[in-house]
């Protein structure tokens, strides 16, 4: 649910360490920033060196889906860069987001002459595939409560807040459902730490 890939962070920071005047800046966004806008022109690639952020589509009927929460190490923009096509989706901070700022001439560069940057990035691609099967797979087989239950989980262990709009977006329902299915969750358990975690959303 939080995807994090600390290979690639440890790579663009020796690399950003041993190539001073790269051209890859370190950029801040606050919470609730939109830094990749659907349907734009990509001008940086992102990497993530702190922080949180969702990682969404806004459909024509303007409701959003998320398609995952992004942290520590991911990559946000490659493909877009790669194929030279406007942005797929928006990318939103949750919490407060660090991130190295890859000019797209400069990440094209990379791919063409660094082998270990081009190795890390094919893996995560790969993963991102087997990751995206996974899902569909499980919100085919598990209940919503299940899904809801480890989105709690995640809010608990990583120490941030996801909405409930944010949470029914993910689970791909609607609002109204989401609530529904948090009641179910709250009469079918009576978990003081689960009471807890249940109380935080709002």
């Amino acid at each position: 649910m939080l995807r994090t890939n600390l290979t690639f962070l440890y790579f663009i920071e020796r690399f950003c360490a041993e190539n001073l005047n790269s051209g890859i800046i370190q950029k801040t966004f606050p919470p609730g920033f939109r830094f990749v806008e659907q349907g734009e022109k990509i001008k940086n690639i992102y990497i993530v060196k702190d922080g949180i952020t969702k990682c969404f589509i806004s459909e024509e009927n303007g409701k959003d889906f998320i398609i995952e929460f992004l942290g520590k190490g991911e990559v946000i923009g490659e493909l877009e860069a790669i194929k030279k096509i406007d942005c797929l989706c928006n990318v939103e901070a949750i919490s407060e987001v660090t991130a190295y700022a890859i000019p797209d001439h400069i990440f094209i560069s990379l791919t063409e002459k660094n082998q270990e940057f081009n190795r890390i990035l094919l893996q995560e691609l790969s993963t991102r595939i087997i990751q995206t099967s996974s899902r569909a797979s499980f919100q085919q087989l598990y209940t919503l409560e299940y899904g809801l239950l480890k989105l709690l989980k995640l809010q608990s262990e990583e120490h941030f807040t996801i909405s409930k709009e944010d949470m029914a977006a993910y689970l791909g329902i609607s609002v109204r459902s989401f609530n529904r299915t948090l009641q179910q969750v709250k009469t079918k358990n009576n978990d003081e730490r689960l009471t807890k975690l249940l109380e935080t959303l709002k």
